[in-house]
């Protein structure tokens, strides 16, 4: 009995006996993580407009905090690594600058 089932449960079932002529279409299309485009580039370009603005943002409350700790806008941005409200500046994004307007006591990114 065991060795019926051994014999009757494997095998494939398909009756040829010579090599699968089926040839898969070729798609020459890139990834979405090389087009650019698509979910995945989509997401990068997410995360990259994510990090921009959470870096300004902690730029410009940095900026808040010391103004209202020492009535003052900082100078410029080294300012507030020189006064201990931020441990370093963000690095801007590839091909950005960040822009300090030291009389709105604003930081924005611009292309370089």
């Amino acid at each position: 009995m065991i060795a019926g089932l051994v014999f009757t449960g494997c095998g494939n079932n398909d009756q040829s006996s010579g090599p699968s002529t089926k040839v898969a279409p070729v798609d020459n299309t890139p990834p979405p993580s090389q087009s650019g485009n698509g979910y995945l580039g989509t997401m990068v370009k997410a995360e990259q407009q994510a990090v921009k603005t959470a870096d300004l943002s902690s730029l410009n409350k940095a900026i808040e905090l010391f103004n209202a700790q020492e009535e003052r806008l900082p100078a410029d941005l080294n300012e507030l690594v020189t006064k201990h409200y931020m441990s370093q500046l963000p690095a801007a994004p590839v091909g950005m600058k960040l822009v300090y307007d030291a009389a709105q006591g604003k930081v924005t990114v611009a292309p370089q």
